[in-house]
């Protein structure tokens, strides 16, 4: 989780009298996490956050499970999943289960017309092509290739790019997405042996009041349905606030890796957790140094989770016939490892230039109607020896 932060314009004590230039009060809001017992932050509006004009009919988005039980090693094409002018009309879930769902998108077109809220989940936005910038209520997140967004619960955004070739890896936890507790002392700070510090955390910046009255539509998501809120000011209209609760962005390029002198396991390479799953980074690295270590991973057997991998950039040395954007799907009790020739392969070897974002789900994935449409039908034996 990120550290207090504050930005704009706030009273020097909460829940005191902060005026406008004509003599009117600000409008303060809570934003806070199990009740009033976790992170919170505290907002200042200039128009109240409460005036709805208009609720529309909601609309389910709830993902089409076609698979709802798996026990087979799955590869999927992500980038065949075609592009759609409309942002949310682009989200695609492929695997999910109730506890995560796991999305691929690719959008054209900024959304101009609404803003958006995701008020059950937590979103994870992992962006492999595109740029552009994450507007939210809490300011501005310019963002590229690499970067997670997280963005917590109930955050109302709109995200601007710059180009119409963006691919972006969803990730929306149902239950808060933190720190890994390892990399932390006891008041948050992350510690020395941390694979990335809080220098790298790029916090919201460029707060800007809008005042504007009319109809602003804010799409509001909550268990698989969406419902089309009309508000008569705009969502952007703070003049400051502090706290911890609030959007950021962490590049991928930023994460330090830690290496050895033999294999070191995955939760080296860890991101994010959660009590459900966890997420890892798998980056640029010089490999073992033992001097007849085998970089190559060894076979491993999930028996508490299901391992999925999006495969971003470079030459994944445990895999053969890595695709860009290819999503492969491990599931819980099935040994999976190096493909054929790939341990051989790595020995010696002095680094590695993979990129990787990892997903490891404490119960099983469903697969989505979605994700049988872009599969690899044949993966599961691409571990035969010819």
């Amino acid at each position: 989780m990120p550290h207090y932060f504050t930005l704009g314009s706030i009273p020097k004590k909460r829940h005191t009298i902060f005026r406008q230039e004509d003599g009117e009060l600000y409008y303060e809001q809570l934003v806070s996490t199990e009740g009033f017992s976790d992170t919170y932050s505290n907002v200042y509006h200039s128009k109240p956050p409460t005036m709805v004009k208009h609720i529309g009919e909601p609309y389910s988005v709830a993902p089409e499970v076609a698979m709802e039980q798996n026990m087979q090693h799955r590869s999927f094409s992500g980038f065949q999943v075609e592009p759609c002018d409309d942002y949310l009309e682009s989200r695609v879930p492929v695997l999910v289960n109730d506890d995560v769902h796991i999305s691929l998108a690719a959008p054209r077109h900024s959304m101009n017309e609404y803003f958006f809220k995701n008020s059950g989940a937590d979103e994870m936005i992992f962006v492999h092509e595109g740029k552009g910038v994450l507007h939210t209520i809490y300011g501005d997140l310019p963002f590229g290739y690499g970067d997670h967004l997280v963005i917590p619960r109930g955050t109302i955004y709109q995200i601007e790019f710059e180009t119409e070739h963006n691919r972006l890896f969803i990730v929306e936890s149902f239950t808060p997405l933190r720190f890994p507790k390892r990399y932390m002392n006891n008041q948050g700070q992350l510690l020395e042996h941390s694979p990335f510090c809080e220098r790298d955390i790029r916090k919201p910046e460029n707060l800007r009041t809008h005042k504007e009255m009319g109809d602003f539509l804010v799409k509001i998501k909550r268990s698989n349905l969406i419902w089309p809120y009309t508000y008569a000011s705009h969502p952007f209209d703070l003049i400051g606030w502090d706290g911890y609760h609030y959007p950021y962005a962490l590049s991928i390029h930023d994460f330090e890796p830690i290496t050895g002198r033999i294999h070191q396991p995955p939760p080296v390479h860890q991101t994010f957790e959660t009590p459900t799953f966890v997420m890892c980074a798998f980056v640029p690295r010089l490999y073992d140094y033992h001097p007849e270590s085998i970089p190559a991973p060894y076979n491993h057997s999930n028996v508490d989770s299901d391992e999925v991998l999006y495969y971003v950039d470079g030459d994944f040395m445990s895999r053969n016939h890595v695709e860009r954007g290819m999503i492969t799907l491990h599931p819980t009790g099935i040994v999976h490892g190096p493909h054929p020739g790939a341990a051989e392969r790595s020995i010696g070897q002095k680094a590695t230039e993979e990129l990787a974002v990892m997903v490891d789900t404490f119960r099983p994935l469903k697969l989505t109607k979605q994700a049988l449409a872009i599969e690899n039908p044949d993966y599961y034996q691409s571990w035969l020896i010819e």
